[in-house]
């Protein structure tokens, strides 16, 4: 389900592009998400096995792994009423891409402050002596 991210990073995002940034970011935004998403990240569990850790019932760590699932960070395989939950990483890459978009703007920053630097020279040394522990008595 992961959208394609194949266009230029001056070009403006299409409303579907938009629409599937909205549902990842909005899946990220909840820190129970994302805790859901660093376990899935080292296996496929089952939603029995991935509710174990949370102090919140079954039904709502059900209804975040239905938020992830519509992002398409989650892919579900049904049997019966058993559902074994695995990551996919193809949304978040799209995020990252997207959110790279804009380190042009942090590199002109750092460079300005790398210039602003420069223009001050080397860094002073310190005029005092290292303490000895012995003090000159005037």
């Amino acid at each position: 389900m992961a959208q394609s991210t194949a266009r230029s990073t001056d070009e403006a995002p299409t409303e579907a592009e938009t629409d599937f940034l909205d549902r990842v970011f909005f899946a990220l935004s909840d820190p129970v998400r994302r805790a859901i998403l660093d376990r899935l990240d080292q296996e496929s569990l089952l939603v029995s096995e991935l509710a174990a850790p949370f102090a919140i019932s079954l039904q709502a760590v059900s209804r975040h792994i239905q938020v992830l699932a519509r992002a398409g960070l989650v892919r579900q395989q049904r049997s019966g009423r058993i559902s074994r939950c695995s990551l996919d990483t193809g949304p978040i890459f799209a995020a990252a891409v997207w959110i790279n978009r804009y380190s042009k703007y942090w590199q002109a920053q750092f460079d300005l402050l790398a210039m602003a630097l420069e223009t001050l020279g080397p860094a002073p040394e310190p005029d005092h002596q290292p303490a000895t522990g012995k003090e000159a008595k005037s």
